[in-house]
């Protein structure tokens, strides 16, 4: 589909024509929406995919548009490709201000012109995701109504190692890409582990958005549409992600970012009085939270690529046990202690969580 400018720049004929296609090809889009039962949803509301960065991009002279999408089918094959009704596919070698935004433009106008979230829709993120949604909602209302159509209704973004804060990782990417002593081919020894080869002399893509101070330069405006938040302990890459990244994180993403502080700093749960493994005390936390953001599971061993894919084993803590913004998520917990005397200690979890993956117990918690 023509991105805005092709549609409205100079009467061009050429444009014109491209544009009156690709209105055609909505028509037929809301044709086919409206005869056939909607065969995924969750709360029974049209459901969104945003993916994260692929590595594998980065080191690919040219990533062609049947490539972005079957790298995308790959990303969310674990889980959550099943239940899904659409998604907003990037490639990682393009910036959010650039092809990504254009990318992004072109489905929000898609949706708005053929309905798709009039009903409500709802939109599920990981990693990056959690910036490239971020910035299209920002946007969204001056696209939408510059093209003539109404804004999408999206009832919620549940965001699952969100991003949104940048990873520390990218700055270490960027920053020693070209470097040269022992200290630097250390450190592109473990780049290297997160992403899948050896970083020097490559054009790195999104991954100067993801770093940090870029991060939170990005799509700023407190939003309408509130972000639930799904974030991880766990320890990827065996462990040496962990050396540069402030306080807890998931091997990829620190807690600042994950839970969606205003500012990077270190913290070792998204709520000063509950660790990620559900045990209450005295924590080191944001004092505040993004406008509109929820935590709402924490799990003291999930790591990044586990909050989406097929992890078990973890025993899930909570810090929002029931909410409801059009579509309602209800947490079943429990309380228990463990220990005795002075060693007594008191635990919040979710129940039967360390039997199903992080997205699986949120999947079973919507209605």
């Amino acid at each position: 589909m023509p991105n805005y400018q092709d549609c409205h720049v100079n009467n061009n004929p050429k444009r014109q024509r491209r544009c009156t296609t690709a209105t055609l090809s909505a028509m037929a889009l809301t044709a086919a929406l409206c005869s056939s039962p909607a065969s995924a949803q969750l709360g029974g509301k049209n459901l969104i995919l945003v993916h994260g960065f692929s590595p594998d991009q980065i080191m690919s002279d040219e990533v062609s548009e049947a490539r972005v999408v079957t790298d995308a089918d790959s990303y969310w094959e674990d889980f959550w490709n099943q239940h899904s009704d659409d998604r907003l596919d990037w490639s990682s070698k393009e910036r959010i201000e650039g092809g990504i935004a254009n990318r992004a433009y072109n489905k929000v106008i898609e949706w708005a012109s053929t309905g798709f979230c009039n009903d409500g829709c709802v939109i599920v993120t990981h990693s990056t995701g959690d910036l490239v949604t971020r910035y299209m909602l920002e946007n969204q209302d001056v696209w939408t109504e510059a093209a003539g159509y109404p804004p999408l209704n999206v009832l919620a973004v549940f965001d699952f190692a969100g991003a949104g804060g940048g990873s520390e990782l990218a700055d270490l990417a960027v920053d020693t890409i070209d470097g040269d002593g022992l200290v630097n081919s250390a450190i592109r020894g473990m780049l290297s582990l997160w992403l899948g080869f050896d970083p020097s002399g490559q054009q790195l893509g999104v991954v100067h958005d993801l770093r940090p101070a870029n991060a939170r330069n990005l799509a700023t405006a407190p939003g309408s549409v509130p972000h639930l938040r799904f974030v991880g302990g766990g320890t990827e890459y065996l462990g040496t992600t962990d050396l540069y990244i402030p306080g807890s994180d998931d091997g990829v993403v620190s807690l600042h970012s994950a839970c969606g502080a205003p500012a990077q700093a270190e913290y070792d749960s998204c709520v000063n009085y509950r660790d990620l493994n559900g045990e209450s005390g005295t924590v080191s936390a944001p004092a505040s939270l993004r406008y509109n953001y929820y935590p709402i599971l924490m799990g003291d061993s999930t790591h990044h690529g586990g909050t989406i894919g097929t992890q078990t084993g973890v025993e899930l803590s909570y810090v929002t046990a029931s909410i409801d913004t059009g579509v309602s998520v209800n947490l079943s917990t429990q309380r228990y202690t463990s220990g005795w005397w002075l060693w007594k200690r008191q635990y919040d979890t979710v129940t039967g969580s360390a039997d199903r993956s992080m997205s699986e117990t949120l999947f079973n918690s919507v209605q």
